[in-house]
């Protein structure tokens, strides 16, 4: 038992040192006002005007959210050209005509282009299908378009934004640039499991990481992702993730990993300060079928990697708290590995605004988590895989 201790303790002190400080959980500051400026004159000087944006929004049944998610994107302060497009993708509670009043009470319904997506064709998962219908109707409507606002159906962004993203794009001359926007966190399931959602994702795709061009490491938050068109299609177009559903990593590994591009830009992904989901999570069972439709995807839908992963679960979070409250004073090793894991899940505590005291319950927050990756796993050997508003998208295990 001692050396399954001493095990805990080595992993923590890896990944609190050697894994790109994933836990130091930070917003990305607003650039200034005159940096903001800056940019806009150079912009401005070198081809008359900010460069032109089209904002694409997948919406399956969102009538609860998408108006005021809408409603933020319509009254950016973006002084380029900008426009915004929703997919409805076959939704049966009025997403559409939400939209089109959010628009209306505005009075901006020429900045908002609302479309019926097409049947969805074999081999697509349903949000890159819609979002490939925006992308695609950008040159009938003949929108001018440098750079695409690919973000969902339930996310409100400050009226600046738009002008921060492309700024931040601008300045370090990034193809991909992404915010993790900053999750609902109010009810008491909200305020249990939320943090630890962000704070596995960042253990698994270190931001710092991201951000270096000398790493492979790629990753990106389907909220909100800033793309260069032309690196888009350099990449592969839209369509060359149509069958992912972890579908912004996905994107990200193909701009950043692009193939015969000797100068590819870097991408950034960081913690949104004010951007934030308007998804409600209200219970236990809605976080963990949000976990469950992709985490046994992550896991590349194999038995040996699930088995691997519930046992690192078990040695790095469940392990240290058992052995400690067990064994006393002689698993020392123990009680550090906790108390690493503690001030490792403090700072995204802090970030969503969370008491401290949830952070000696991370190992049962983590049983949690190991769960919904199990369950993950049944749904696919059970033809359920990927479930997301009524719609199954996990390939068969013979098509996998």
């Amino acid at each position: 038992m001692l050396l399954i201790a001493w095990l805990s303790l080595l992993i923590w002190i890896v990944l609190l040192f050697a894994r790109g400080g994933f836990w130091r959980a930070q917003a990305a500051p607003a650039l200034s006002a005159t940096t903001v400026h800056a940019v806009g004159n150079a912009e401005i000087a070198r081809r008359g005007a900010w460069p032109a944006l089209v904002a694409v929004v997948p919406a399956r049944n969102e009538a609860d959210v998408i108006g005021r998610a809408v409603g933020s994107l319509l009254k950016q302060d973006y002084e380029g050209a900008f426009h915004v497009i929703v997919v409805d993708d076959h939704s049966t509670d009025g997403t559409a005509a939400v939209a089109v009043a959010a628009a209306r009470d505005l009075g901006l319904e020429d900045r908002l282009t609302v479309l019926s997506a097409k049947p969805l064709p074999p081999g697509w998962s349903g949000k890159v299908w819609a979002q490939s219908q925006g992308i695609g109707a950008i040159d009938t409507l003949g929108l001018p378009a440098e750079y695409l606002l690919l973000t969902d159906a339930d996310i409100y962004h400050p009226a600046d934004a738009a002008t921060q993203l492309v700024s931040r794009t601008i300045l370090k001359d990034r193809d991909l640039v992404s915010l993790m926007v900053r999750l609902r966190c109010d009810s008491l399931w909200e305020k249990a499991l939320i943090p630890a959602f962000v704070f596995f994702f960042a253990k698994l795709y270190p931001f710092a990481w991201v951000n270096d061009p000398k790493k492979v490491t790629a990753g990106a938050a389907g909220g909100c992702m800033l793309v260069r068109r032309s690196a888009l299609a350099e990449a592969g177009g839209i369509e060359s993730i149509r069958q992912e559903l972890i579908d912004d990593c996905s994107l990200a590994e193909r701009i950043k990993h692009r193939a015969g591009k000797s100068d590819a830009r870097p991408i950034r992904l960081d913690l949104a300060d004010s951007s934030e989901s308007l998804r409600p999570y209200d219970s236990w069972r809605e976080i963990w079928n949000m976990i469950a439709r992709t985490a046994f995807t992550q896991l590349r839908y194999s038995a040996l990697l699930l088995a691997g992963t519930v046992l690192g679960m078990l040695v790095i979070y469940i392990a240290p708290p058992l052995l400690a409250l067990t064994m006393g004073a002689r698993a020392w090793p123990a009680w550090l590995a906790w108390i690493g894991m503690c001030i490792a899940y403090a700072p995204m505590l802090r970030y969503y605004r969370r008491s401290l005291l949830w952070a000696p319950l991370l190992p049962l927050i983590a049983a949690f988590y190991v769960s919904a990756t199990i369950g993950s796993a049944v749904r696919f050997w059970s033809g359920k895989g990927g479930q997301w508003k009524a719609r199954v998208q996990a390939p068969t295990q013979e098509g996998s």
